[in-house]
């Protein structure tokens, strides 16, 4: 499909910079393809009364990592060049591939000394190699460090990757190592967090627990591939970057009972959608699962084992707004985002929330 279908126009001032207080006071709009009438308001905390007992919530419980890393680049023993990178997948014990800046300028065989720049004192540091540079500012760096102690050195020197339509507006502050977690957050190794879940609160699972709903979890790690624009014109021609996760037999065997009793899978965020529909058989069955997915879900996709979806306002021309058109309908959710728009919602990682019921073929 052409990408610009996917286009839409959004105010400046629709995009969330804080999240809402308490987290299940956000707006949410629930979208129903099915139904008479499409689009109703609700908030967050309303969430069970579109609910049955028996049904069963997906949530992804990585927790973000501060994957943002500022360094000084070295080159031949000279002195070096400011850079950034912001990690977004492990590959190894001691590697990682991250998006560096200035990307252009960074090759391969660079040493490049994280933890400090030439404007600020010596705090500390984490030094790697670049050992391979790949496509629009990808590289794959080796880390002096390994394991444990390269996960101490980058809690150490790193900072949270806020979303760049947030970064570009403000800076990210202490707030931001709480707002931007989920509750429930386990597994760490996310660069971004599984927005979804955000707007979570104790209270909340407790009312999900009183109404009989289940609660599950799974991992995938969210990498900072998921901020990047769709540059082709057509869907066809866009690679997606590769997350990795994992789905637990036990959990696996829970949501096939949950489905086989009749009860509905309701995925918190396009990452847990993402990843148990890498691990659902073409029968709908979810088997375990680990590896690295790049599942790119556009309409014309047959969902095979997911019932509902809640999930945050997307960018216009943006794989999850592609993902939320193929499981509600194209027609509708330019139709919900207008109405989002029109309405006052608050848009991406600290907006308000939908709950869309995947439309009936």
């Amino acid at each position: 499909m052409r990408v610009d279908l996917f286009d839409f126009d959004l105010p400046d001032e629709r995009i969330a910079l804080r999240p809402a207080e308490p987290r299940d006071s956000a707006r949410l709009l629930v979208v129903d393809p099915n139904a008479e009438s499409h689009l109703s308001d609700y908030r967050v905390g309303d969430l069970t009364s579109f609910l049955r007992a028996g049904d069963a919530l997906v949530f992804n419980d990585t927790k973000v990592i501060p994957a943002q890393l500022e360094g000084i680049r070295h080159r031949d023993g000279a002195g070096g060049q400011q850079v950034s990178a912001t990690l977004h997948m492990r590959t190894g014990p001691s590697r990682w591939k991250a998006f560096a800046k200035p990307g252009k300028r960074i090759k391969q065989g660079d040493r490049i000394s994280f933890g400090h720049s030439g404007e600020s004192c010596f705090l500390g540091s984490l030094d790697a190699t670049v050992e391979e540079k790949g496509e629009a500012g990808e590289v794959t760096l080796l880390f002096d460090l390994s394991g444990p102690a390269l996960d101490e050195a980058i809690a150490a020197v790193g900072h949270i990757p806020l979303p760049p339509y947030i970064a570009a507006k403000r800076p990210e502050d202490e707030r931001d190592r709480a707002d931007y977690q989920t509750i429930y957050a386990r597994e760490e190794g996310a660069v971004a967090a599984p927005t979804a879940g955000l707007h979570f609160t104790p209270a909340l699972f407790e009312a999900l627990d009183k109404a009989g709903i289940e609660r599950h979890f799974v991992t995938l790690h969210v990498g900072a591939g998921t901020f990047l624009p769709v540059k082709a014109d057509d869907t066809a021609d866009h690679k997606m970057h590769l997350e990795s996760g994992y789905v637990s037999a036990e959990i696996a065997a829970r949501l096939n009972a949950v489905r086989k009793r009749g009860g509905r899978i309701v995925c918190v965020g396009t990452t847990s959608l993402r990843l148990i529909e890498s691990a659902a058989e073409e029968s709908g069955e979810i088997k375990p699962w680990t590896g690295a997915t790049g599942i790119f879900i556009t309409p014309g996709y047959r969902f095979k084992a997911v019932d509902m979806l809640m999930t945050n306002f997307h960018l216009p021309r943006s794989t999850l707004f592609m993902l939320v058109s193929a499981f509600a309908g194209f027609e509708t959710m330019h139709a919900a985002y207008k109405h989002a728009i029109s309405t006052g919602y608050r848009f991406y990682s600290y907006g308000d929330a939908s709950l869309l019921f995947r439309k009936d073929k």
